[in-house]
């Protein structure tokens, strides 16, 4: 059953239980109603019988007119029964039916009493006078009152059904209305394939249970496309990159050992072996990083890590690797709440990424000082890195975040352009920004930005 159809049926069963405990108060109530009005009828022909038998020579003519023709009028299904002192049937008389003597008695005892038998109802009079003590009881059917009963029965009953059957509709309208955006967003979801990753589902106001589902879907296609964007690029480029050092050592080799060389040229020829092996290290080591990157993308753990612990980590790092005072840490702000230092990332990953980015800072300033900013207030998480080195062509800002693309000004370093790329895919996968400030003269600053979630 489709959700729509559901929450109509919840909703009219809801709406059922609820009229029907209505319509069964309501019921109670006009029944009460009905046959205390009936037991008042009955106790005005108990008094006009006591007035008719026993008050007649106390009462003017009129009176006694009055009274004979109110007694004229009787009640559908009537029976009117006198009873002496020895429960015995007076004046009036008996026949089917009569009431037994426990009924007689209650109402010695109890002076006036009311009670059903069946669809009739009666009650009973005790009279003291000065013929004797006697007892009244009046019985009739109220079948105008019970007429109303059921004619109000049958009118619930046409209610309950076309009120159910109308909220059933209204219900599944309202409920139609209510999930088209859900409608929307799953016409949405199945135009996604993996060719285009990069669609993404309209959040909405954002302040729905809906727009949540659109912003976890769109954070999972994000996680997907860099995912797809990762492995397409180690696929594409890693048999292009390791190809191109392999055979310029093969070739290299070829020709030197064409004919015998002189010690200075296999000295020449073996340095630029070195360089194209160093090389070749550099670029499978960046694949294996990419790699990396690429199994714990979509499955990276998550948790909690204080982003300070983590600079002075890489403070402690750099200074054994290069030397005391080339990289500087400053702390420009950090909030008094200490849970705010945490950023919810995966360790590993992170550190990856900044020592990326510590480590070109480094090679393209030819190993000048290096600076941390460490910036932490309750809504981000602020880091900038500096360094003065050969800084990076405004127009190729964006461009050193793709995969494998080296900048126009970095002739004469090592490199094959993957640490940028899969720094900013990792900074990406955080929640966070990474942005470039250099004018490409001065050196570089790059910041990446993490905001409260």
């Amino acid at each position: 059953m489709k959700i729509k159809n559901r929450l109509a049926l919840y909703f009219a069963l809801i709406t059922a239980v609820t009229l029907t405990i209505a319509l069964i108060i309501i019921y109670i109530s006009f029944n009460s109603l009905v046959r205390t009005d009936f037991y008042s009828r009955l106790n005005d022909r108990a008094k006009v019988v006591v007035q008719l038998y026993f008050k007649a020579d106390e009462i003017s003519s009129d009176s006694l007119g009055n009274v004979q023709k109110r007694f004229s009028r009787q009640l559908s299904g009537e029976v009117i029964r006198i009873y002496n002192d020895k429960n015995q049937p007076a004046i009036i008389k008996e026949t089917p039916p009569g009431w037994s003597n426990n009924i007689i008695e209650s109402v010695r005892r109890k002076r006036e009493i009311a009670f059903n038998e069946g669809n009739r109802q009666t009650v009973g009079s005790y009279v003291n006078d000065n013929q004797g003590n006697f007892v009244v009881l009046v019985s009739a059917i109220d079948v105008q009152g019970n007429k109303r009963l059921n004619d109000l029965v049958e009118i619930m009953a046409i209610l309950f059904i076309g009120t159910l059957a109308a909220l059933f509709v209204i219900g599944r309208w309202f409920a139609q209305k209510a999930l088209t955006p859900i409608d929307n967003v799953v016409a949405q979801m199945q135009m996604v394939r993996a060719s285009n990753l990069s669609l993404r589902i309209d959040e909405g106001n954002g302040r729905d249970e809906i727009s949540t589902l659109a912003q976890n879907f769109n954070r999972l296609l994000s996680h997907l496309e860099n995912a797809f964007e990762l492995q397409q690029s180690f696929v594409t480029n890693a048999s292009h990159e390791l190809r191109t050092p392999v055979t310029s050592i093969i070739g290299e080799v070829e020709v030197a050992l064409h004919k015998a060389r002189t010690p200075e040229e296999y000295r020449q020829l073996l340095t630029s072996v070195l360089t194209d092996a160093e090389r070749l290290k550099e670029t499978i080591t960046g694949l294996l990083e990419l790699a990396q990157v690429d199994m714990n993308f979509t499955q990276a753990i998550l948790s909690p890590i204080a982003i300070d612990e983590l600079i002075w980590e890489l403070d402690e790092y750099w200074t054994k690797r290069i030397g005391k005072s080339y990289f500087n840490v400053n702390i420009l702000h950090l909030p008094e709440d200490p849970d705010k230092l945490l950023l919810a990332a995966n360790k590993s990953l992170l550190t990856i990424a900044l020592n990326n980015i510590i480590g070109n800072a480094y090679k393209f300033s030819d190993n000048k000082p290096v600076q941390c900013d460490l910036y932490v207030d309750e809504e981000k998480i602020n880091i900038r890195i500096t360094d003065h080195g050969i800084g990076i062509p405004a127009k190729e800002h964006k461009k050193v975040f793709r995969s494998f693309y080296r900048g126009t000004n970095v002739k004469g370093y090592t490199g094959n352009g993957i640490g940028l790329y899969v720094t900013g895919k990792i900074v990406e996968l955080f929640g966070g920004t990474i942005n470039i400030d250099s004018t490409g003269a001065k050196g570089t600053a790059i910041v990446m930005e993490f905001l409260r979630r």
